[in-house]
């Protein structure tokens, strides 16, 4: 009878919503800004764009120079600035970076994420921080990231794509994906789950991190009350949420060793090194700020670690051969490049991390991806303080602020007419060298002090796999396959990456 009746206030809650959505519609509004509603407030134009929701932003902001109050109905108590000026995410996350850590409303929001270094604040975030660039710096991390790679190419990429080869079309994203997810697990748990085989099973724990979302989107627009109250009830998204921690759980705890190994220190020949590190600080990080065992913390870390593996790597890949399938030609020079740079004109050869950084024009490619579709498609921040942005717009305390790391890639104030062009050049000096640009106007691996700490290990690993796919086959788009950024928090293709493949031979069109 409780749910009956929820369900029956609920009902006549957005019955004038869908009133109010007819009206709208019919309007023909010349821009794209949305009418503030009486009581309903900016809500019907969310409604009637929910299923592009990160374009409808971004023509918001373009109208409106970049930085845009929403107001949510009175009764769901949103009041939240949008934002993609560079100027403010410079002021943001670089200038008055101690003003806006991720506080209470982030946590609330990810907590499933735990103590994790993404929800982490302060100290807590200083210990993650220093503990995993400890371990990306090691001596042999190179090597170890190069035999982790290749071995993954040869055992897993190869043998699907070779399946795949002049029959039924393949989805990239979901290749991507399990490519990723296998290697993250390597890097942190040693243990290879081997998602990636022929036959492509479905995998609960792999497939988990997608499902996640949308739902964690949606906590952002809607109220807190509503959101708890679906987790009260365990339906919808909350239900979506609860079930892939049980996932997530069931996964990591398993391989986790006993605290006792964690403390022991035998450096690089410790297969576990990095959970070894952080079961070490574990004494130092608990008298700070957490409340956990050692082992929830060793699951929090990993979870958040496996977060950032397995989607900034695929989902960059996956846009990238739809754009070079949009743009045939880019496939052509990075091909020469190939040729050129790494002497793959008679056979191909796995490369090393440091040879990677001489395929400059890949590099602006991959950039081009992530300036387009950025993997993770908006920050959520609070002031500590009452703050004035660089472009004039007032924050409480504890105003919340969206920083839309997808609008800023796409604003002609910032990267000029052809924004929306695909164009590698953009990333490529006259002397042929990588061009780099501040981190405010691209955001793709974040910015300031929180800037991914992935960031040159994402690049080497996307090197590895777009070269080795490109010279070995011929990639085609599957012809009357639309695609499109999905609504959540991480900008998978919505529809997926349903591609033809065809054999090269070293590098050379079979049927050529």
């Amino acid at each position: 009878m409780a749910i009956l009746e929820f369900q029956y206030q609920f009902l006549l809650m957005i019955t004038p919503l869908f009133v109010v959505w007819y009206f709208a519609r019919r309007r023909g509004k010349k821009t794209p800004e949305p009418t503030t509603w009486p009581v309903l407030g900016m809500l019907p134009a969310v409604l009637l764009n929910l299923r592009r929701i990160h374009d409808y932003a971004t023509e918001v902001l373009t109208v409106c120079g970049g930085t845009y109050r929403f107001l949510g109905p009175w009764f769901f108590n949103i009041d939240m600035l949008f934002t993609c000026d560079p100027a403010n995410i410079h002021h943001v996350l670089s200038r008055n970076f101690s003003n806006y850590p991720k506080g209470p409303e982030f946590r609330k929001i990810f907590d499933v994420l735990g103590d994790g270094i993404f929800g982490a604040d302060f100290e807590l975030w200083e210990i993650h921080r220093k503990t995993t660039m400890a371990q990306l710096n090691h001596a042999d991390f190179n090597a170890s990231l190069e035999r982790t790679v290749w071995h993954k190419v040869e055992t897993g990429l190869f043998p699907i794509l070779d399946h795949f080869s002049g029959g039924k079309h393949l989805d990239l994203q979901d290749v991507f994906q399990r490519f990723a997810f296998d290697n993250i697990c390597k890097f942190v748990l040693d243990y290879d789950p081997c998602t990636l085989r022929t036959g492509l099973p479905f995998f609960p724990y792999e497939k988990a991190f997608s499902t996640l979302a949308e739902p964690l989107l949606r906590r952002h627009i809607l109220p807190e009350w509503l959101w708890k109250m679906q987790k009260w009830l365990n339906v919808g998204d909350e239900r979506t949420i609860a079930e892939a921690t049980v996932v997530f759980d069931d996964f990591i705890y398993p391989r986790l060793t006993s605290s006792r190994s964690r403390e022991e220190d035998d450096d690089s020949n410790n297969k576990m090194t990095i959970l070894n590190a952080f079961g070490k600080v574990y004494g130092e990080t608990k008298a700070i700020a957490i409340n956990g065992t050692l082992r929830e913390f060793l699951k929090d870390t990993t979870l958040s670690l496996m977060f950032a593996g397995r989607d900034t790597t695929s989902t960059c890949l996956t846009w990238l051969f739809w754009l070079i399938g949009q743009n045939p030609t880019t496939e052509t020079k990075i091909l020469e490049e190939m040729e050129a740079e790494l002497s793959l004109n008679s056979k191909w050869r796995p490369f090393t991390a440091e040879e990677s950084h001489r395929l400059v024009y890949l590099h602006g490619a991959l950039c081009e991806s992530l300036r387009l579709f950025p993997p993770v498609a908006l920050e959520h921040k609070a002031s500590v303080s009452p703050d004035i942005l660089p472009s004039g717009h007032y924050l409480p305390r504890n105003g919340k602020l969206i920083i839309s790391f997808y609008s800023v890639g796409r604003m002609e104030s910032v990267w000029g007419k052809d924004c929306l062009e695909f164009k590698p050049e953009r990333w490529i000096t006259s002397s042929g060298k990588i061009k780099h640009e501040p981190s405010y106007k691209f955001p793709a691996f974040n910015a300031g002090p929180r800037t991914c700490l992935g960031k040159v290990m994402a690049f080497v690993q996307m090197k590895m796999v777009a070269a080795a796919i490109l010279y070995g086959y011929k990639v085609r788009l599957l012809e009357g396959h639309k695609i499109s950024p999905r609504d959540s928090i991480i900008l998978h293709a919505k529809e997926g990456l349903k591609v033809l493949l065809s054999k090269r031979i070293d590098g050379k069109d079979v049927n050529q």
